[in-house]
C-alpha cells in the first residue's frame, strides 16, 4: 500500500505545480485581458484576479488534506476521527470551489461575450461541475468512514 500512496502523494503534489504557474503567469494575463476588453470598467481586472486568487486557497487546503489523508492511510488509520476531519474539510473545500466559480461566471459570461468562440463558459462550468463531483464523492466517502468508526466502537464495547 506504500507504494501505491507514495505515488499519490506524487500527483497530489504535482496537481499543485500547474495550478501555481497559472496563478503566477495566466491569472494576470486574464486580467489584462479583461482591462483590455473593458477599457471603461478597468477594475474588472481586480474583481476577475480576487475571484480566481480565492479559489486557489481551498484548493491548496483540499491537496493539503488530500495529502494528510493518504498519510493516515499509510499508518493505517483508515477509520480513524483524523481521516472523517480530513474528509470532511476536503468537501468543504470543494464546496467553496465550487461556490466561488459560480460567483466568477458573471464576470467570465462579460468576458466571453466579447471573445469569439465562447470557451470560457464551458470551462467555467466545468470547473464548477468537477468541484461539485468531489464534494459529492468526500460526502459519500465520509458518511462510510463515519459508518466504520461507528461498527468498530461498537465492536470495541462488545468485546
Amino acid at each position: 500500500m506504500k507504494r501505491e500512496t507514495l505515488f499519490l502523494k506524487a500527483a497530489v503534489i504535482l496537481m499543485g505545480i500547474p495550478v501555481l504557474v497559472l496563478c503566477i503567469f495566466f491569472v494576470p494575463a486574464i486580467s489584462n485581458f479583461m482591462a483590455g476588453l473593458y477599457p471603461e470598467a478597468a477594475y474588472l481586472q481586480y474583481l476577475i484576479m480576487i475571484g480566481l486568487y480565492a479559489t486557489v486557497i481551498p484548493f491548496y487546503i483540499t491537496l493539503y488534506q488530500t495529502y494528510k489523508l493518504l498519510g493516515h492511510i499509510d499508518q493505517n488509520k483508515y477509520f480513524s476521527e483524523l481521516s472523517f476531519k480530513a474528509l470532511k474539510n476536503i468537501k468543504y473545500c470543494a464546496t467553496a470551489i465550487s461556490i466561488l466559480h459560480v460567483l466568477n461566471m458573471p464576470l467570465f459570461y462579460l468576458m466571453a461575450r466579447r471573445v469569439d468562440p465562447p470557451i470560457i463558459m464551458p470551462v467555467g462550468w466545468s470547473m464548477i461541475f468537477a468541484a461539485l463531483v468531489i464534494a459529492v464523492f468526500a460526502a459519500v466517502l465520509q458518511k462510510l468512514v463515519k459508518h466504520a468508526i461507528d461498527i468498530k466502537s461498537e465492536n470495541d464495547l462488545t468485546v
